[in-house]
């Protein structure tokens, strides 16, 4: 019987872990939960400027903008809402209750009072982005000690630095500049500490020996003393200033602070100035000697320039919540050079890549350049468009930002390095990306008005995927841009009225795409390798005077005829298709909608009765077998 009442014991005993363990999993959707509560209360409290996406029915991982989850999307890790209107104290109980947060960020907001102690209990916290702000009080003593970088510069705290920063032995960056903080600098010794900078405050005394290492713009605008300032002055020890020294020490003190206040009014001068130089020269193009790329350096000036003016105007629905400043100081690389002007790859912080087109000869104002942005905005929501996420205007500067695409343009694979070993495109994927160009541009003339259309139709604005899915890219921006007047990579593809009247049409955007499908089945660019003489070929002129010797063989590329000889039917119908999209006459092309009907008609009728290319390899294999 005691054996059996222990069993019975131990069985009892043993319930509330078997219940705990059939909770788990409902554990871990209520910790995303909470998340979604959290920030939902939030949203609630907190009014903002901008439109936040923040919606209970839409997935929080996925859809919610500046909210990034772990990989099982089972807690939210990141927060980033910078420049989005936030104003007013962050109340308690909201972000605190984000366990796992690693990243905050707040920046350039209106937000004010103190920070709330639960934010400052997070445990995994490492980033802390809270600058551009209104926060006031004393500097928190007690903060999160996995931080790796603190900014909380342009606000208005007061009080001395709290000792307690000497507690983040993780931290590689402290940005306190430009509030009112008073007092000496605590001897931090962080051995991590890269950057800092306290500049613009009310300290004094002897800067730390263990933070003179820094540069001196670290420590401007205070009353410090010591390297890498000037030297600190030095009395024996028996002796005081007399009454006279005092009057000459009150009298340099007060005229090195009207002296500091001039200096500091001319910096402020300079940054501004530098500013406006810096968005004419601002990403950093990769160095073309060692293939390496420039990093660039940490800029604490930057905040002269107010934040409404630094400011990217969004698409809704997009999920990237960096701003200007971020693209002035991303490392980037030129991708190419168009003709409306220069594509950069732009590496942001922690692992965002943008595509960043700066625009040159824009020849229409705001209002014109906004009202274009917005249409090219509503075209992007489809899957064989790169949509356009968000745009930068200011008289000196225009910039658009696209997601980027890995594998590259339609040029540079139907192109590119045509030798020994290369794996060329096959026509059942030349017929895929063809496809769905076609559907791209049918829909783009589709979604607003007759008179909209993409007005640069051309390989290298065909990006492709991993499994080869065309995006089409660089969408309306004819109407803005001035017409060049020999712009040679471009007129190769470009209609007899564009050329010769600058009438951009949905007519005009099919002969295009008709150059487009000839290069493909030609394997041809409508431009000659410099050194011929003129650099543009007139690709659909070459093709006719091909078809009019009944010579049609001789027009596809060879790399096709080599490997697929049982196609040339359906290339011949697509040959077909293209030559009546190159129409001399506006009138005498068909519509893109009629187009994708075409090409799906090509891919269908013979899609069935087509070997595979499995089944073409074996039967060459049984053919030489004796």
């Amino acid at each position: 019987m005691d054996h059996q009442q222990e069993l019975s014991h131990l069985t009892l005993a043993s319930l509330p872990f078997f219940i705990l363990l059939l909770c788990l999993p409902s554990l871990s959707v209520g910790d995303l939960n909470s998340d979604k509560q959290a920030l939902l209360a939030l949203f609630s409290a907190v009014p903002h400027g901008r439109k936040l996406n923040w919606n209970q029915s839409i997935p929080l991982c996925t859809s919610w903008f500046g909210i990034t989850c772990t990989a099982n999307s089972t807690r939210v890790i990141a927060v980033r809402l910078p420049g989005v209107g936030l104003h007013g104290p962050i109340p308690a109980n909201t972000l605190g209750k984000l366990y796992a947060l690693q990243v905050l960020s707040l920046r350039s907001n209106r937000l004010s009072g103190s920070i709330p102690s639960d934010v400052l209990s997070l445990p995994s916290l490492h980033y802390l982005y809270l600058q551009h702000n209104n926060f006031s009080g004393n500097v928190p003593p007690s903060l999160p000690l996995n931080l790796n970088t603190l900014d909380l510069s342009y606000n208005t705290f007061t009080g001395e630095i709290p000792r307690g920063i000497r507690n983040l032995t993780q931290l590689t960056s402290l940005s306190l500049q430009n509030n009112s903080l008073m007092g000496h600098i605590p001897d931090l010794n962080l051995p991590q500490l890269k950057r800092l900078n306290v500049s613009y405050n009310h300290l004094n005394d002897t800067i730390p020996l263990s933070l003179q290492k820094f540069s001196k713009s670290s420590f401007l605008g205070n009353s410090l003393c010591g390297f890498p300032l000037g030297s600190c002055p030095t009395y024996p020890i028996s002796q005081k200033p007399h009454n006279g020294w005092k009057k000459s020490i009150i009298a340099i003190v007060v005229g090195g602070s009207a002296l500091l206040f001039l200096l500091a009014i001319a910096l402020l001068v300079c940054c501004l100035k530098r500013r406006a130089s810096e968005l004419s020269g601002s990403l950093r193009v990769k160095a073309s000697s060692g293939g390496r790329t420039v990093k660039p350096k940490e800029e604490f000036s930057s905040g002269a320039q107010e934040a409404e003016k630094n400011k990217l105007v969004f698409f809704e629905g997009c999920s990237y919540n960096f701003d200007l400043e971020d693209l002035l100081r991303a490392s980037a690389e030129v991708l190419g050079k168009g003709s409306y002007g220069t594509a950069y790859k732009a590496a942001l912080e922690e692992g965002v890549t943008v595509v960043v087109k700066r625009l040159k000869e824009v020849i229409v104002g705001k209002r014109e350049f906004e009202q274009q942005m917005d249409s090219v905005g509503r075209v992007g929501q489809h899957p064989n468009i790169v949509p356009l996420r968000a745009y930068y205007y200011s008289k000196d500067e225009k910039l658009l930002v696209y997601d980027y695409i890995e594998t590259g343009s339609l040029a540079s694979i139907l192109h590119g390095n045509r030798t020994t070993g290369r794996t060329p495109l096959d026509w059942n994927t030349r017929l895929k990306i063809l496809l769905g160009t076609a559907r791209g541009l049918a829909y783009i003339h589709s979604k607003l008005h007759a008179k909209f259309c993409h007005g640069n139709i051309k390989s290298s604005n065909i990006l492709l995927s991993e499994d080869y899915e065309p995006s089409v890219a660089d969408i309306g921006l004819a109407p803005v841009m001035n017409f060049p007047a020999n712009p040679p990579r471009t007129i190769g593809y470009r209609a007899p009225e564009v050329i010769e009247a600058r009438k951009f049409t949905q007519k005009s955007d099919v002969y295009s795409f008709g150059v487009l499908l000839l290069e493909m089945l030609t394997g041809k660019a409508p431009l000659r390798s410099p050194g011929n003489g003129e650099d543009v070929m007139d690709l659909p002129r070459w093709v006719r005077s091909v078809l009019r010797e009944e010579w049609t063989a001789e027009v596809f590329d060879v790399e096709l005829m080599r490997h697929h000889q049982n196609v040339e039917e359906e290339m011949v119908q697509v040959l077909q298709v293209g030559m009546a999209c190159v129409a001399k006459s506006a009138d005498s092309r068909p519509k893109m909608v009629e187009v994708v009907r075409m090409i799906e008609e090509v891919g269908l009728s013979e899609m069935e009765n087509r070997p595979s290319e499995e089944e073409n390899g074996l039967m060459e294999s049984n053919a030489e077998t004796p």
